[in-house]
């Protein structure tokens, strides 16, 4: 089958959404975003690029933390919302209830199945962007969402983001365990 060339403008498909939180001028902020990462193990580091003109950048510049709240399918509307109005213009601080861990200023949501509270390790100016990279300090999770003591996604119901047809998405079942599927290819397998 021949392949059709299309636009290169971020062809990833589909993106996981989370909840960006940051205090910025001493009150709780939330964005929501997609353009996120883990990029090492140890220590345990999360990368998150926002737009050089959003809000939430001059908390986790102030603070030098932030937390990343994962919301489920059930939390779509107010996920929708905090994508929708700037904290420049709408305070988004009661949106949720909120609770703080070990590092006291990354507000986290209680609402999300999962949250991870960040302490910022370096910025990285990007064009119109700035990427910030945050070790996690501590993850926090709904006893519920937990199989083996781990996060199930199929329990924590993750919101998917496609932004060719700019729709939400939730997630389909499993087809396949990774590092497992291939063996029958590898050489002796």
């Amino acid at each position: 089958m021949p392949k059709t060339k299309i636009t290169s403008r971020i062809p990833l498909y589909p993106m996981p959404v989370i909840i960006l939180g940051a205090h910025v001028q001493d009150k709780p902020n939330f964005l929501t975003i997609v353009w996120f990462s883990m990029v090492n193990f140890e220590p345990p580091t999360i990368a998150v690029v926002l737009n050089k003109g959003h809000y939430t950048n001059k908390g986790i510049h102030e603070n030098k933390t932030f937390s990343v709240n994962v919301p489920s399918t059930d939390l779509l509307e107010a996920t929708d919302y905090c994508s929708m109005v700037s904290g420049h213009d709408q305070d988004k601080s009661k949106v949720f209830r909120l609770f703080y861990g070990e590092l006291e200023s990354a507000p986290m949501i209680k609402e999300c199945p999962l949250t991870l509270e960040c302490k910022l390790l370096r910025t990285v100016e990007f064009a119109t962007h700035e990427v910030f990279f945050g070790e996690i300090v501590t993850t926090y999770g709904d006893r519920e969402i937990l199989t083996h003591e781990h996060p199930d996604v199929t329990k924590i119901k993750p919101i998917l983001y496609s932004m060719y047809d700019n729709c939400y998405w939730k997630l389909g079942k499993s087809i396949g365990r990774a590092m497992y599927v291939g063996k029958r290819l590898t050489p002796g397998g």
